[in-house]
């Protein structure tokens, strides 16, 4: 199955398809559906210096082609998932994670990325940006291209392990985002988190989700990010780790084809466990289907075939 597999930044996956952060738990909880050494990789939930309750209820509601989400970043603290929840996965997963930064300060960035990084188990550290800096009322670090590329710069200094930056698709001008995670050393990005959105009780005409405004994610914002995936792409020349709206093997070979080397499947998995499976198995089928004898071949060719 080499044809499947793919390079991010000399770590080599089996193949390109991985639970995104925050839809997989620790990963071991899903072990007892099906063999998770399947997976290329795993994102870890993302993880704070202390543990976080999260927010309060409700924090999610379905919405037609997708789901809102607030979780808050709920999580028992980075001590307590070194200790605690890594070697649980280690007992049902060989293959090397990608531990997710958060964080609301840069120094809790960089606290959590150098206790990640000294972790073997850890093969890249993905810094979601898309926390709110209580140093700067509250606006969020992949906001604001001073902090995007202050926050890899430092972390960078303190850490040896591949540094890919999860961007947020709510700004202006998401390339610009990505030129300034790059140019503060970014070895990679993850394009992107999730779209804001709100769904109303049409009953009380209230906000359902208890932050009134949410995360957004599923099926309908896959063009989004799709477009953000090929136009980072045809800018800057460092791997990407796509995410939104990944359903099937077609949509990871879009992605692939818009530039990503690998691929983060979301909010399905909380519709299908099993997705991330069939999309492994369907892949080797859909590839004979279109022709192709390799996934490397097909990454970024929507940049240059006629």
């Amino acid at each position: 199955m080499s044809r499947l597999s793919v390079m991010l930044s000399g770590l080599r996956l089996e193949n390109p398809i991985i639970p995104a952060s925050g839809t997989f738990g620790f990963g071991y909880e899903f072990s007892s559906w099906y063999d998770i050494n399947i997976l290329g990789s795993i994102a870890l939930k993302s993880t704070t210096k202390t543990e976080r309750f999260g927010n309060l209820s409700p924090r999610i509601a379905e919405c037609r082609n997708g789901m809102l989400n607030a979780i808050g970043l709920q999580n028992p603290g980075v001590d307590a998932v070194i200790l605690q929840e890594l070697p649980k996965l280690n007992k049902v997963f060989s293959k090397k994670i990608i531990a997710s930064v958060a964080g609301f300060s840069p120094e809790e960035y960089v606290y959590v990325a150098e206790k990640f990084d000294a972790v073997d188990q850890v093969g890249i550290l993905e810094i979601n940006l898309s926390c709110p800096n209580v140093k700067e009322n509250g606006v969020t670090f992949a906001s604001c291209t001073k902090t995007v590329f202050s926050v890899c710069q430092e972390i960078k200094k303190k850490t040896s392990k591949p540094v890919y930056i999860k961007l947020s698709p709510n700004v202006s001008d998401i390339v610009e985002m990505a030129i300034c995670a790059k140019n503060g050393g970014a070895d990679g990005l993850t394009l992107c988190n999730t779209l804001l959105g709100t769904v109303i009780d049409t009953k009380t005409g209230r906000p359902v989700v208890s932050t009134k405004v949410a995360g957004f994610s599923g099926p309908a914002i896959k063009p989004v990010a799709l477009k953000n995936v090929y136009q980072v792409s045809k800018e800057i020349n460092i791997p990407i780790i796509a995410s939104g709206g990944i359903c099937d093997a077609d949509d990871v070979i879009e992605f692939l084809s818009a530039g990503a080397t690998a691929t983060e499947v979301g909010s399905q998995n909380l519709v299908n466990p099993f997705v991330c499976k069939e999309i492994i198995e369907e892949l080797p089928r859909k590839m004979e289907e279109y022709g192709i004898k390799d996934l490397k071949d097909i990454i970024g060719r929507s940049h240059y075939v006629q």
